[in-house]
């Protein structure tokens, strides 16, 4: 699955080298095992191995990146990430360029989106979302989230 509109999809390669990395690294069969941490690949690629329990609703926030995308993989767990397109966004804590992250607001509209263990979702910057939300109770999640350089993007 890929989320986005259609007329930005046009700016971007999903077959570039970056996601080539990204998709090889989720076929180890090692996955389960990985300390939390991060890991670096080739082209400019980066693992991030997260544990945590997953919260509820209140308690978490959107985000956008402007450097990277998010290939998102569920290892264990389930999560509900919740997605907008930015521009129906409005910004809580502006861009921090040390960690390639905007937080906003809450929007009125937005999609749902249920990850399970296998699942995969790509955010690219024009993808706003919300993740770590809790189905109905915390649950314990192990996820990881590849960092795939945006072509151009300043880093």
């Amino acid at each position: 699955m890929q989320y986005g509109n259609y007329q930005s999809q046009a700016r971007y390669d999903l077959t570039a080298p970056g996601f080539q990395t990204a998709f090889a690294f989720l076929t180890r069969e090692d996955l389960d095992t990985l300390a939390p941490g991060s890991i670096a690949l080739e082209n400019g690629v980066k693992a991030n191995i997260l544990n945590y329990a997953t919260s509820y609703h209140s308690e978490n926030v959107f985000e956008t990146h402007e450097a990277y995308f998010d290939v998102q993989y569920l290892v264990s767990g389930e999560e509900r990430i919740l997605v907008a397109k930015r521009e129906t966004l409005t910004v809580r804590v502006p861009y921090d360029p040390d960690k390639d992250v905007v937080f906003y607001e809450d929007p009125e509209e937005c999609s749902s989106l249920v990850m399970k263990a296998g699942d995969y979702a790509v955010f690219s910057p024009e993808d706003g979302h919300k993740v770590t939300d809790c189905l109905k109770d915390p649950v314990d999640v192990v996820k990881i989230v590849l960092k795939v350089p945006v072509a151009g993007a300043v880093r």
